[in-house]
């Protein structure tokens, strides 16, 4: 979905001729898979960052275009609404200093989009779900002015016949509302991660991120308000989840599948696989054709990025043209600093290379029924989930973060040769977080408790520590 379309507006020819050719790049990808000719490991890693503009009074500020424009960068791009941009950083080699320089360029970034903001009486915030936000807000006269945005909206409510889209969340409190449009994904941001893999070993890197989601979604959380309402620790699942609910095509095995969801089992093969999916069991939503060969697969990705798995199988080329494989880790929230947010990688990046390179792959252990379970369960509870593991108990997710994912995560990026003291660095970092059991959702209920659901204030608080630099769990109220 970041790229641009040339119309909104779509026939019947224009589905039909889509459709093949979608189908013709999902058989070429199958076998040039099978055949080896996918670029090899170079274990690139890389991010997308989703932040907020506020104004003075700390609300939405619509102002996307005109930062934009003075921003004047192609690392920094639009997002669907016009108050939320995208900040991004060229590739990095998981090795040496990697995690360092990753950390660098996001804040050279995030510093140089601040000072703009300030520029136009505003400020930035990275955060999953902005406390101050109010559901009239969300309408499309806030959409970014991007065609492949009103044609999104037009099409998901098309395939609902025109059916106004219901949000029905059940946490600490219980939220209810009815929404005509889909401009409710824009009051969810996050912070992606990027992994880049060999062919031959993207189904057990895939299948790692899945297993590693409800620790990766617990450490992370920060979105535990919406609409004034105390929900999950990331609310922000369920509502992307519900805020575009478009099901799959009728008749599948197990019924249509969801648009946004945790997938519907662990890759076997290969993950062309999710690529068949894709074809199978999900209409198409924006059936624009263009004039490319099928090497360059157009319409799979474009089609790949209307279907939005928490974790994500992604088509992209390396400098020589040549294709590869990437997996999207998209279950954390934006925020609540940089140094957070390099810290979060660091666990993420180096638990799933763990995992993926023992001998008995842990997926044949662990059933998916139950990574899917434990990451909804973390996401509900944050890190006072208690969710199953390979011994079949259950167990709560700080002890096992503690006592065993962070000492995994540490051999990972020592066997990926990451320098020491970023290791030391960053992972203590996520070990200080979970220890004070304060991360984003944690630190924004007691600012709430201490000081009431002053949504503004709480989001002004949230700023300046944001602002200081200073990671989560060193944070007071």
């Amino acid at each position: 979905m970041g790229q641009e379309i040339s119309s909104s507006e779509f026939s019947a020819a224009d589905f039909e001729a889509f459709e093949a050719r979608l189908g013709r790049e999902t058989e070429l990808l199958e076998a040039q898979l099978r055949d080896g000719d996918f670029a090899g490991d170079a274990r690139m890693a890389g991010f997308e960052l989703e932040a907020w503009l506020v104004d003075r009074h700390w609300r939405p500020a619509p102002i996307n275009d005109v930062f934009l424009e003075r921003v004047a960068t192609d690392w920094v791009s639009p997002e669907l609404s016009r108050f939320n941009v995208e900040l991004n950083v060229d590739p990095h080699e998981l090795r040496g200093p990697a995690l360092s320089r990753l950390h660098d360029r996001l804040a050279e970034t995030w510093n140089h989009c601040c000072a703009v903001a300030t520029g136009l009486d505003a400020d930035l915030i990275m955060i999953g779900i902005l406390p101050s936000l109010v559901e009239s807000e969300l309408t499309l006269s806030n959409m970014s002015r991007m065609k492949r945005y009103r044609a999104l909206n037009q099409q998901v409510f098309r395939l609902r016949e025109g059916r106004p889209l219901r949000l029905d969340i059940h946490g600490r409190e219980h939220l209810r509302t009815v929404h005509h449009d889909v401009m409710l994904e824009a009051a969810t941001t996050s912070f992606q991660l990027h992994l880049q893999v060999a062919p031959e070993q993207a189904v057990r890197y895939y299948n790692a991120s899945i297993i590693a989601s409800a620790a990766t979604v617990a450490i992370s959380a920060n979105a535990p308000f919406l609409f004034g309402m105390d929900l999950w620790d990331e609310t922000r699942i369920p509502l992307f989840e519900q805020a575009v609910e478009v099901g799959g095509i009728a008749g599948a095995a197990q019924g249509p599948l969801r648009r946004v969801s945790f997938g519907s089992g662990y890759a076997r093969a290969s993950l062309a696989e999710c690529f068949r999916e894709n074809l199978e069991h999900f209409p198409v939503l924006l059936p624009m054709v263009v004039d490319e060969p099928a090497q360059q697969y157009a319409h799979l990705r474009l089609h790949n990025g209307t279907i939005w798995r928490w974790n994500r199988p992604l088509v992209g080329f390396d400098a020589n043209g040549r294709p590869h494989l990437r997996i999207e880790h998209r279950v954390m929230a934006g925020g609540p600093t940089v140094l957070d947010m390099i810290a979060n990688s660091a666990f993420y990046y180096g638990l799933v290379h763990y995992l993926a390179g023992l001998k008995e792959p842990p997926e044949h252990t662990l059933d998916f029924s139950a990574s899917r379970d434990n990451f909804y369960e973390a996401a509900r509870l944050g890190l006072e989930a208690r969710i199953g593991w390979f011994d079949d108990a259950r167990m709560g997710l700080r002890s096992l973060i503690l006592d065993q994912l962070l000492g995994l995560a540490r051999v990972g990026l020592q066997s990926l040769e990451i320098d020491a003291a970023d290791i030391h660095a960053f992972l203590g970092i996520v070990e200080a977080r979970v220890r004070s059991g304060q991360n984003g959702a944690a630190w924004q209920r007691r600012y709430a408790g201490a000081y009431g659901r002053d949504m503004e204030a709480l989001t002004a608080a949230y700023a300046e520590h944001q602002h200081s630099g200073r990671p989560v769990h060193e944070w007071g109220v």
